[in-house]
């Protein structure tokens, strides 16, 4: 299987509708792909924020298709033991990175600790995240901005332009946005601005990108309600408690069923794939 390139074009050629694709020229792709060894096999993928959670769900998943698996994390040990127990059941290699990302210079070191353990870097999944409830925006102080700020936006700033020097061509970036970045949250004012961010952010360097020689893919995922223990650790616990419920399914998402959308994007199942996000919020309808 041959894809188009984007400068090849398609010869002149006209049909009488319906059309034969027998005689089309040349004969679209229609075969599904084949991954004998799992969609990423031979892959490395860094993974921030895969201590637990919607991360944790990702670097399992990749792991089970075939990625060696960068696992970042700020100091949750117990947690990134897990996902390297999980990593490695499937034979793959995992790395633990405990990092605190707001720091630029420790973003440059997680981008030099994976190519000099793995030698490349063919996914980057910026996850990690930070949420912090106020009722009003006047209870929120510069410094909980400038951390939700430097938590949430700045690392995947910072890893996607130092990875970027050692991704090569069909290569992919993955952004962790979120339904706030579309719907807004009237208690989460701050994070919701930075995950509207995200998603600029993500549109901005797919543009950027797709016209380059690398061709490297950038998209972005929006989650809903998920079940992670960073809802646990931010909300009031008769908030927990009917966590998700007011949403179309009636129920918050389990990391599980959010992980498959990242290892759509981040394989060849998505080689014409970029600049988009998927929302995975149980049913909810927004616009963007």
């Amino acid at each position: 299987m041959t894809n188009q390139s984007a400068n090849d074009g398609f010869p002149q050629q006209e049909q009488s509708l319906p059309g034969s694709q027998k005689q089309q020229q040349p004969t679209p792709e229609v075969l599904p792909k084949e991954y004998p060894n799992g969609k990423l096999a031979g892959k490395v993928a860094i993974v921030t924020g895969a201590d637990s959670g919607i991360g944790q769900a990702v670097a399992i998943l990749f792991a089970k298709e075939g990625a060696d698996v960068v696992v970042s994390y700020l100091c949750e040990d117990e947690d990134a033991k897990k996902t390297q127990h999980h990593v490695e059941s499937y034979g793959r290699r995992c790395l633990l990175v405990a990092s605190d990302l707001s720091n630029e210079e420790n973003c440059q070191k997680l981008i030099d600790k994976t190519v000099n353990e793995f030698g490349k870097i063919d996914i980057l999944v910026n996850n990690a995240g930070r949420q912090v409830e106020q009722q009003s925006i006047t209870d929120i102080s510069t410094d909980q901005l400038n951390n939700t700020i430097h938590t949430n936006f700045y690392p995947h700033f910072w890893l996607s332009k130092f990875a970027l020097p050692h991704m090569k061509s069909g290569s992919s970036i993955i952004n962790t946005t979120s339904i706030t970045a579309y719907r807004g949250s009237n208690h989460l004012i701050d994070y919701a601005a930075t995950k509207g961010a995200i998603l600029s952010f993500t549109r901005a360097l797919a543009n950027n990108l797709s016209g380059s020689d690398k061709s490297i893919r950038v998209n972005g995922v929006a989650p809903g309600p998920i079940w992670t223990p960073l809802i646990v650790a931010s909300f009031e616990p008769d908030e927990v408690a009917k966590f998700g419920q007011d949403n179309p399914m009636g129920r918050a998402g389990q990391p599980n069923e959010v992980a498959p959308a990242y290892l759509y994007l981040a394989s060849d199942d998505a080689s014409y794939v970029t600049g988009q996000v998927i929302h995975v919020n149980g049913g909810e309808i927004i616009g963007g």
